[in-house]
């Protein structure tokens, strides 16, 4: 292990996507846990506060997404300076980040007055929709530190310095849990908030992970060499690339939580029940998408570093093991939730109202079966993405998505669920069909190998003559090897 930890690992290899990947996964891990303890602890204090989070949650996310979406691509922009030298450049984007980040969080406050006809406009119970305008508040209030912890988790992650990033978010999780069974069940002075105090530990421990992260960047040794204080001017033609090049993988975030946002919503109408079951599934299915997405940013990280040195078709091989680690991964799920989900459900099911839990039970085995036969093709989907958008294609993501996702989910769910009344497991075939094309789709993509030639940077050294160049980026047999041991 120590070895591991201090040779420096060969590009390209199996060691190099490890050693930046795994602490992301364990980091992405506790975001999914955290997400998981905030539903359990709903689900025991009452099916009304659970119905309520999801939705609630995300549209919030939905709004938000634009804003992440682009700030998280700050990780590109690090990455490929980082390859490219020029670590002045690598503080200049974290910096430009920080000042997208302050504009957006303010615009996301002009929601608060609107919150209650939105969710008016949604026609769930009235019970249910005081306790989804309850959590959306909070969570909008919480804005700014959800943002900012994006971008400055961006400045490690680019540079493949991901244990700082999971420890930080390790110490954040388990802050929230705390704080989530506090405030949500009461004790020690404070009285039981139910849902408003599932929102205000989030916001809390987020804000807690900003300081960390702050401390830590004016502490480090990187503060020096990388001149932190000295980048911190606005820098107009930067920006500018930022929002050319960041802001259609944030319209792409935008579309792919808004669609599934709309889904909920539509499966909200059918009744309470079927909408408690949906979010439970899509609960336990972020328990499985929410650490490949640590896969996700290190192939990102990877592949915008290697656009900086020049090197693209080491990218490819990266790619390929990746894939192999993540169908490995899903794969062990997918046995899990076919043969035996009730080891998934059992924390869920440990202190909830057992009459409520038993009513929604068998329609949740169900629903996990979508999500096993699914759950590949998701891996699929977050490696050969994460390709393309580290290299810069974001354009082709955002276009690919959103018209996949109108055309093979919203819309026919609609009319499954409105029109022709074909109920709750139409409409989920109908979210299973998006995802598989959406892999396959991305996938593609990559074969083409278009994104080669992309840069988001405007110092991109020529492609290596000792880089190979494929017209199909086909896996060759070591990546595939490396990946299965």
């Amino acid at each position: 292990m120590k070895g591991f930890l201090t040779t420096p690992p060969k590009p390209g290899s199996s060691s190099e996507l490890l050693r930046i990947a795994v602490p992301l996964v364990i980091s992405s891990g506790t975001l999914s846990l955290m997400q998981v303890l905030d539903r359990m602890f709903l689900m025991w204090y009452s099916t009304d506060a659970l119905a309520a989070a999801m939705p609630s949650g995300l549209l919030h996310w939905s709004l938000m997404s634009i804003a992440i979406g682009t700030a998280g691509y700050v990780n590109t922009f690090v990455a490929q300076y980082e390859g490219a030298g020029r670590p002045d450049r690598v503080a200049g984007a974290m910096w430009q980040g920080i000042y997208f980040c302050i504009f957006a969080a303010a615009i996301m406050l002009f929601f608060l007055p609107c919150t209650e006809g939105i969710f008016r406009l949604v026609g769930h119970e009235k019970a249910v929709q005081d306790l989804e305008c309850t959590y959306f508040r909070i969570l909008c209030v919480g804005t700014a530190p959800f943002l900012l912890s994006a971008v400055l988790s961006c400045f490690y992650s680019g540079r493949g310095r991901t244990m700082t990033i999971m420890w930080v978010n390790l110490a954040a999780t388990v802050i929230n849990a705390a704080l989530n069974y506090w405030l949500v069940f009461g004790g020690w002075g404070v009285p039981a908030m139910g849902i408003a105090g599932a929102g205000w530990a989030t916001v809390i421990a987020s804000c807690l992970g900003v300081a960390a992260f702050i401390v830590l960047l004016l502490r480090s040794e990187d503060a020096r060499p990388y001149q932190l204080l000295k980048n911190y001017h606005f820098d107009r033609e930067m920006f500018v690339r930022l929002l050319r090049y960041g802001l259609p993988s944030g319209v792409h975030f935008f579309v792919d939580v808004a669609c599934f946002s709309a889904f909920i919503l539509l499966v909200g109408a059918i009744g309470k029940e079927q909408l408690a079951a949906t979010n439970l599934a899509f609960n336990v299915n972020s328990l499985l998408f929410l650490p490949m997405l640590g896969f996700g940013t290190a192939v990102m990280t990877l592949v915008g570093k290697r656009i900086g040195e020049g090197r693209p078709q080491m990218a490819v091989r990266t790619t390929w093991i990746a894939f192999g680690f993540t169908t490995v991964y899903m794969s062990v799920w997918a046995v899990i939730l076919i043969f035996a989900p009730g080891i998934v459900l059992a924390p869920y099911a440990a202190r909830s109202n057992p009459a409520e839990f038993a009513a929604i039970q068998p329609t949740i085995v169900v629903l996990l079966q979508f999500v096993a036969a699914y759950t590949l093709f998701d891996g699929m989907n977050i490696v050969f993405a994460s390709a393309i958008r580290g290299a810069g294609d974001t354009r082709f993501c955002l276009l690919f998505t959103f018209f996949s996702s109108l055309s093979l989910m919203v819309i026919p769910a609609f009319l499954v669920l409105r029109v022709y009344h074909l109920g709750l497991y139409a409409a989920w075939a109908c979210v299973m069909i998006y995802i598989v094309f959406l892999s396959f789709g991305f996938l593609l993509r990559f074969l083409t190998g278009q994104w080669k030639s992309m840069s988001v940077i405007n110092e991109t050294p020529a492609v290596s003559a000792d880089e190979p160049r494929w017209e199909w980026d086909l896996p060759d047999p070591e990546s595939i090897s490396v990946a299965v041991k």
